[in-house]
């Protein structure tokens, strides 16, 4: 941190951001140089992260680097405040749930999550202090601005719930009672935090600063969402379903507007790879649990994307240095959608091999993640219960149960010693025999 300057961090804090509020004020802290500057990243643990999460997780490494503070909220009150998108009984869950996947994805990318605080909003949400605020708050705010803060993030239905009110509030709040100077998130969440700009200092808080990074669209071209299973790929997804969602993601040759597969390449596999040549160049060694590079051994040191290209179109790789050089060759169709696809399966596999080989081994996320999302959990197949069927000239001799037409075990006895059978038990196996009519090892199966 002592080695950059105030200009340095601050470029480094706001880098490839879609956009700043209030930076001016992270810049004075900076400038001034008596304390870190402190942000915190939220997240409410609803349904299975996805892959669009590399964006902010990326992001935080920068934060880190420019000597940044750095919390991480695991919203759990929020949760179900969203139209119960996390039932109330499941939430404490997924919240395990999340902390232990996202700690695993941050170190598979090089993150040092050493130096990151985790926090359970319900940990600060339930006190006195707290409630007393949103009591004050909800004395302020209008149903107007309560409903168009949320417009974005909270789930839109028909009859909206109050809690759905109560959500832009409470995200408002955090930024208070985390002690931050910026907050950060998607520009979905641009409505909250100009909500939270102007209704903090009613309460004689300070304004904080809002940093927002762009969201990655899904393999459909809209928004990635945890709620449309073929928009998201999972970090748990196999290769076999990133492949499947990748080859069938609508990438038209030519077209560089909603090409899901194309800005993931920029949102989410560049960032990556460029977080991971300067934690090399700045003397970090990459541990075990760090993903493997996916750009081609051959290219350049400032390479952060390759696409190999078939044999017999000359064979060897693309290498591309910037996002814009890709859009170019995309637009002038020198790079196939085919290719593109290939390169974007190939890499997003080798960059959650080590993440899901550590979570598979590791038994306690296995139990948490059974209780977080029983509903994807797989179905134990009852067993089919055969209904006996008898001739019926042996149906006297057996109960109900076994097929038969005897009321008790005692009646079927008598009928078939009357008739001058006995039965002789063989294991699990019920014999009847015909001793008197010269028929022999009658057998019915149990």
């Amino acid at each position: 941190m002592s080695q950059l300057t105030a200009q340095q961090r601050y470029e480094l804090i706001t880098r490839g951001l879609d956009e700043v509020l209030g930076g001016d004020a992270i810049m004075k802290i900076l400038e001034e140089n008596e304390r870190a500057p402190r942000c915190y990243w939220g997240t409410a643990p609803t349904g299975r992260p996805h892959v669009g999460y590399l964006v902010p997780l990326t992001k935080l490494a920068d934060f880190l680097r420019a000597g940044t503070l750095v919390k991480v909220l695991f919203a759990d009150i929020h949760a179900f405040l969203d139209n119960l998108k996390a039932p109330i009984e499941l939430v404490k869950h997924r919240a395990n749930y999340y902390e232990r996947l996202l700690i695993a994805v941050m170190r598979a990318i090089g993150v040092p999550t050493d130096k990151l605080v985790f926090v359970l909003g319900s940990s600060y949400q339930l006190s006195e202090s707290y409630n007393m605020d949103c009591y004050r708050l909800a004395a302020n705010v209008t149903e107007h601005d309560a409903k168009k803060a949320g417009a974005e993030v909270v789930k839109q239905v028909a009859s909206p719930l109050l809690s759905g009110l109560l959500y832009p509030g409470l995200q408002a709040l955090d930024e208070q009672y985390l002690d931050v100077d910026f907050q950060f998130g998607g520009v979905d969440q641009r409505k909250i935090f100009t909500f939270a700009e102007h209704y903090l200092p009613k309460l004689g808080y300070a304004k904080r600063a809002h940093l927002m990074n762009a969201m990655v669209p899904g393999m459909n071209g809209a928004k990635m969402s945890s709620s449309d299973a073929d928009s998201k790929i999972d970090f748990l997804d196999t290769p076999a379903d990133i492949a499947r969602k990748i080859k069938s993601a609508y990438c038209m040759e030519g077209e560089v507007e909603n090409n899901g597969v194309l800005a993931f390449v920029g949102a989410v596999l560049m960032p990556i790879i460029r977080l991971r040549n300067e934690s090399v160049a700045g003397g970090q060694t990459l541990s075990d649990g760090i993903s493997k590079s996916w750009v081609s051994e051959s290219a350049p040191a400032n390479t952060l994307f390759s696409i190999s290209r078939p044999e017999k179109f000359g064979g060897g790789s693309i290498d591309y240095s910037t996002y814009e050089e890709l859009v170019n060759d995309f637009r002038e169709r020198k790079v196939h959608p085919a290719d593109l696809k290939k390169a974007v399966i190939d890499a997003l596999c080798t960059l959650l091999e080590p993440v899901q080989k550590l979570l598979a081994e590791d038994e306690e996320f296995c139990r948490i993640k059974a209780l977080a999302y029983p509903e994807d959990e797989p179905k134990a197949k009852k067993k089919k219960v055969s209904k006996k069927t008898l001739p019926p000239n042996l149906a006297p001799y057996f109960v109900k149960e076994e097929g038969g037409s005897a009321e008790t075990e005692e009646e079927a006895l008598a009928r078939a010693a009357a008739d001058g059978f006995e039965y002789k038990k063989k294991g699990k196996k019920a014999n009847v025999a015909a001793v008197t009519q010269g028929v022999e090892n009658l057998n019915v199966s149990k």
